[in-house]
């Protein structure tokens, strides 16, 4: 408005036709509708007003032969001229303040009176200049804020009317325990038009929670999934060493002493920032292969646990710390994305469908931590051939229990929306006895640390509870007409929704992985338990992975280093997002901790006080 408010003060400055002296023309040619600005009728307009007015002859078409100038009378009496061309014909007497005009014809206009420019001619030229480029300045400038979002930079007023409350959350977890800690803002200005939303949003919500159904889905059949994945199943043998803990077997290698084995690797290939982890590959690998008759054997292995989720629920810092173990070797990659992404091709979703990174480069991501384990075997089998080999590989991809949304581009054999197969299904069918660890926090908080880390500009408090509502109604309308897991599962929906609401409905994923792995393989932790207790944390998971003791140096190392991956200064300066937005998410979420809290029997997951 500001904008528009400056361009009609632009054009009053510009001088008009009447008030042109006798040297200076204004000529428009062949006006069109289209062409004829709202600001060009305003500006005509505005000419009637002085003492000075025209009375022009306005030819009705364009012919050349028919073009004329026509002298504007000035002075306090009017006559009327008639085109000595036209002769009264085809023609109308064209008075700016009233007449209308036919935007088609063409316009001469030639002032014969010796008039003064008025007061914007006093100006000398180089003032008139700098006003007139003052202005155009101002204009840009106001323009960019406008579209930037930057509402509260302008001097405008807004028409809408803000009114403050306090905010004060009871906790702003980031992803990581050194984050998790009570936050004290100052009382931030929210648009109280969001606390008179919440009664429209709640229907919304409570239409959700009324189509919540918790089913058992159907398992696929093995020769299903071999189908499916037929090289998979033709790499990855049915049995293991029976000495090593990692499921390791060894697997010929064809190669000549002078082949790269990781030429072909796609992640070498398509990401630079892992060419440097695969050159120290290379260099190791010669030195570690079995000679046997001849043959050159390699050694190759699986994790024999995994870290798989939560995104921004403190995964990063779980892997930073039980990597420090000398018992446990982690993949080349923190984050593979393999079970989930890579095998279909996929980099980025949004870029499309790349080639398959086939199950090889996968298993090249764990060479270091079989070349030690083949170390230790070598040694054991001149002293003890069935010491059993204690290095175990872990893996850290955080989207593996919950990111199943290639299913759509490769199975077509749904039932009602739901995929037909699931990322445990295939992991199941190689490693029945594998180890899952999952770190959980507040869905509310991690939603919006999710929010802060993944937006890419104007992020704020505002922003977040806008995408927040979208993403709530965007998920109401799958659950009219679909199941709860369709609708979870939907890449359709999860790439519309602008904030990653599905992540956090733990039960759904859970429910889903206890139908082929026991509840006694998973280790569930909380964030908020992580962070107020490492040490204790950090315990309960190398028992669970039967880890040998640390020395007390070791402990300290590992306990009292601080947390990986925080909450980005920039980020925290945002503060926390909206009460009402706070409670429009624990509203929804609710039912689905109601139900995690009974399948774990422990209410702290139902994060009723956090």
């Amino acid at each position: 408005m500001g904008v528009c408010c400056l361009l009609h003060l632009f054009l009053l400055l510009v001088p008009s036709p009447c008030l042109l002296s006798s040297q200076e023309t204004l000529e428009v040619s062949q006006w069109t509708p289209r062409r004829l600005a709202h600001g060009t009728l305003s500006q005509l307009s505005k000419v009637s007003t002085m003492r000075h007015c025209i009375n022009c002859c306005i030819q009705l078409f364009p012919e050349d032969t028919h073009k004329q100038q026509v002298a504007c009378q000035g002075g306090p009496h009017h006559s009327h001229q008639a085109c000595p061309t036209c002769k009264g014909e085809n023609k109308i007497l064209f008075r700016v303040d009233s007449k209308q005009m036919n935007l088609l014809a063409v316009l001469k206009v030639r002032t014969e009176s010796n008039e003064n420019w008025g007061w914007f001619l006093r100006f000398r030229k180089g003032k008139q200049c700098s006003l007139v480029f003052g202005l155009i300045i101002m204009t840009l400038v106001m323009a960019s804020y406008i579209l930037s979002g930057a509402h509260q930079e302008l001097l405008i007023s807004s028409p809408f009317h803000y009114g403050g409350f306090p905010s004060n959350p009871s906790l702003m977890d980031s992803e990581n325990p050194g984050d998790v800690k009570e936050h004290h803002y100052q009382p931030s200005v929210n648009n109280i038009s969001y606390v008179k939303d919440y009664p429209s949003i709640k229907l919304i919500i409570d239409s959700i929670a009324a189509r919540i159904e918790f089913t058992t889905r159907q398992l696929p059949d093995l020769q299903d999934l071999k189908r499916q994945e037929l090289h998979m199943f033709s790499v990855i043998p049915s049995k293991f060493l029976p000495n090593s803990k990692s499921p390791c077997w060894y697997e010929e290698f064809s190669g000549r002493n002078n082949t790269d084995p990781y030429l072909t690797n796609s992640y070498v290939l398509y990401s630079k920032r892992f060419r440097s982890t695969f050159d120290t590959l290379r260099k190791a690998f010669w030195g570690h292969l079995s000679h046997v008759r001849g043959k050159h054997f390699r050694l190759r292995c699986l994790p024999y646990f995994y870290i798989i989720g939560q995104p921004k629920c403190g995964t990063t810092d779980l892997y930073d710390r039980l990597r420090l173990h000398p018992e446990v070797k982690f993949s080349a990659i923190k984050e593979p994305h393999w079970w989930t992404r890579k095998r279909f091709g996929i980099v980025r979703l949004r870029d499309g469908l790349r080639d398959r990174y086939p199950v090889e480069d996968y298993l090249d991501l764990f060479d270091l931590a079989a070349h030690q384990i083949h170390q230790g075997l070598q040694a054991a089998s001149a002293e003890q051939p069935s010491k059993m080999n204690k290095i175990i590989i872990g893996e850290a991809s955080a989207s593996t229990m919950w990111d199943n949304n290639a299913w759509t581009f490769f199975y077509d054999n749904s039932t009602d929306g739901e995929p037909p197969f699931l990322t445990q299904d295939f992991i199941h069918a190689f490693q029945p006895e594998a180890k899952l660890i999952v770190m959980l926090r507040d869905p509310v908080e991690r939603l919006y640390s999710d929010y802060l880390y993944f937006a890419s500009s104007n992020k704020s408090a505002d922003d977040f509870h806008e995408k927040v509502t979208e993403a709530l109604q965007l998920f109401e309308n799958c659950m009219l007409d679909y199941s709860l897991r369709a609708c979870v599962y939907n890449n359709t929906l999860n790439n519309a929704m602008p904030v990653r609401l599905q992540v956090g409905l733990y039960a759904v994923y859970l429910l889903d992985w206890l139908t082929v792995f026991t509840k006694e393989q998973f280790l569930i932790l909380r964030l908020e338990d992580h962070a107020s207790n490492v040490k204790y944390t950090m315990h309960r998971v190398f028992q669970f992975l039967n880890l040998g003791p640390l020395s007390e140096k070791q402990e300290a190392l590992m306990t009292k280093s601080p947390a990986s991956n925080t909450r980005r200064p920039e980020d925290r300066s945002l503060g926390p997002m909206w009460p009402v937005t706070q409670r429009i998410l624990r509203d929804f979420y609710g039912p689905f901790n109601t139900r995690l809290a009974q399948v774990l029997d422990d209410e702290a997951f139902a994060w009723k006080t956090t």
